[in-house]
């Protein structure tokens, strides 16, 4: 795994202090970035396919269950 430094702003890295060591969320900064990161591709492959014409309730049904599985 390569290690590389990044720079957030102050109200970020606050977010990330918050959510990795008072919340507890997550393990680490890298754990946290790298799901936002994954968010962030789901969110845009979302984008390119279109219009669907599921239900909001099969999609959520659709999420958890593949959560579950995961």
């Amino acid at each position: 795994m390569t290690r590389q430094s990044i720079s957030f702003t102050d109200p970020n890295s606050e977010w990330l202090r918050t959510k990795v060591e008072v919340e507890g969320v997550y393990r680490s900064n890298s754990e946290l970035v790298n799901e936002l990161a994954a968010i962030r591709q789901a969110l845009q492959e979302g984008e390119r396919s279109g219009i669907s014409a599921k239900s909001a309730d099969d999609i959520m049904a659709e999420v958890l269950a593949r959560r579950s599985q995961g």
